[in-house]
């Protein structure tokens, strides 16, 4: 999730850990506070950016990245597992 006040170089830095760690696999969406109580949206990301992220993420050997304002973590999942795990095509 981005909008909550990172950076640029914070989110490469992350895509690059997670890299490093065998991670091949990265969604990237726009926070939205869930409610009054939560902390609030510092800043929505315009699409641009969204797909600047997605070419980085390319670019880092990432072999799906799904980066857009309404992506979550569960974006595609069951088409993911059957795309990437092993035996299970």
């Amino acid at each position: 999730m981005v909008g909550l006040g990172e950076t640029e170089p914070e989110v490469i830095a992350t895509l690059k850990d997670l890299r490093n760690t065998g991670c091949t696999i990265v969604t990237i969406g726009q926070y939205l506070q869930p409610g009054h109580d939560q902390l609030p949206v510092v800043e929505f990301i315009p699409p641009e950016q969204f797909s600047r992220y997605a070419t980085i993420a390319y670019e880092l050997g990432f072999e799906f990245v799904a980066s857009a304002p309404f992506v979550r973590s569960s974006y595609n999942a069951n088409e993911l597992v059957k795309k990437f795990s092993p035996g299970e095509k």
